[in-house]
């Protein structure tokens, strides 16, 4: 869940709690693994070539075909690998914008992003791109994503996409080697007219299995923040992957509130500015993900297969998949994530659960909140 739904067109308002059971509120697919990059933490562990069994053009477009048929369209995410590694993106962009569908891009930092490649999405109806930014300098951003410059051309992407006149999206992953950054980037992407900060807590899969995580006490830390630059910051923040951030956020505006306090500098209501958190969108919860091969997982992060397009419907198997269907249960949850009062709204990483345990219903593991108690515990 790298991306909130694009501004224009989006079915957020309309999407509620009731919905989870037949439709997505968002959807990724991967359209290859394909990438000219070398991240770290890289989910795919992508490969410079196109894998020989990538779903084909005709292929992709039924796929997105059976997007169209939910009861109510997703909110769809053309990742990888790198997208633009495949010469018919532009077509399977204006295919599913046909079909109503709201769609958005997560491309690498490679020169096959160029102006008049954006001003050709623009065009097919892309109506968000989000790019990565590891680092508040070339030194860290770059050593993460494995080759110098990427840095300066995640600028240059940033400056071309504007003048396109496409609404932008910068995706950061958290790690020990960039945490003490977290300021820093905030204030080095709010002169960059983004709309929102989507911030990455690690799973340990892929790449990210030699990654550093950060220590649970640590997302307290990271928490506090992203709340204070979310007082101050004209874009929204939102977490992935670090659900208890829900928590987090929920109590703050609830103490802002209790306080009198002003909603602050973007005049928005406070509460307003915790993305998603009402709805409590979760891996197989509002979400799915299907590979460049066709296979469905809840998640792009949890590699647990529930089914395989074109031999299974992708709404079938959402609505419809038992593992689905647990996953959009909170009372099923166990530990102490099965007794938390937030367990509807946050219910922890699902993925990072079955990543380090092999149960997708487990507590999460980087959650240091005693259930009940409005506190965290700092004494692990």
């Amino acid at each position: 869940m790298t991306m909130s739904a694009a501004t224009a067109g989006s079915p957020m308002m309309s999407y509620t709690k009731d919905d989870f059971a037949a439709s997505p509120f968002v959807a990724f697919y991967e359209v290859t693994r394909a990438c000219d990059l070398v991240c770290k933490h890289c989910r795919a562990c992508a490969q410079p070539k196109r894998h020989p069994n990538e779903l084909n053009t005709q292929q992709s477009k039924a796929l997105l075909d059976q997007f169209a048929q939910f009861p109510k369209k997703p909110t769809l995410i053309f990742t990888g690998g790198d997208p633009m590694k495949r010469d018919d993106i532009y077509d399977l962009v204006r295919h599913a914008a046909d079909l109503g569908i709201v769609t958005a891009m997560t491309p690498s930092a490679t020169p096959l992003v160029t102006y008049d490649a954006l001003a050709r999405l623009r065009d097919a109806g892309i109506s968000r791109l989000a790019l990565s930014l590891d680092g508040a300098d070339a030194e860290t951003h770059d050593g993460f994503r494995g080759v110098p410059g990427s840095y300066e051309r995640t600028f240059e992407i940033l400056a071309d996409a504007r003048r396109a006149g496409i609404t932008l999206q910068i995706n950061t992953t958290i790690t020990k080697r960039n945490l003490d950054q977290v300021d820093a980037m905030a204030e080095l992407i709010a002169a960059n007219d983004i709309v929102l900060w989507s911030v990455f807590l690690l799973v340990p899969i892929g790449r990210g299995l030699a990654e550093q995580r950060i220590a649970p006490e640590q997302y307290e830390v990271l928490f506090e923040r992203l709340w204070d630059q979310s007082q101050k910051q004209k874009y929204a923040i939102k977490t992935t992957e670090a659900h208890h951030y829900r928590r987090f956020a929920i109590g703050k505006a609830d103490d802002a509130l209790a306080a009198g306090h002003p909603a602050g500098p973007v005049n928005r209501p406070i509460r307003d500015r915790i993305q998603r958190a009402p709805l409590g969108v979760n891996d197989g919860k509002g979400c799915m993900f299907v590979s460049h091969t066709g296979t469905v997982y809840p998640s792009g992060f949890m590699a647990l297969a529930c089914g395989r397009f074109p031999k299974d419907s992708i709404v079938d198997v959402y609505q419809n998949s038992p593992i689905f269907q647990a996953l959009r249960d909170p009372d099923r949850l166990g530990g102490k994530c099965g007794v938390c009062e937030y367990r509807s709204i946050c219910g922890g990483s699902r993925a990072r659960a079955f990543s380090l345990t092999r149960d997708p219903l487990a507590a999460e593991p980087d959650c240091v909140y005693i259930p009940g108690t409005k506190r965290p515990n700092m004494q692990l």
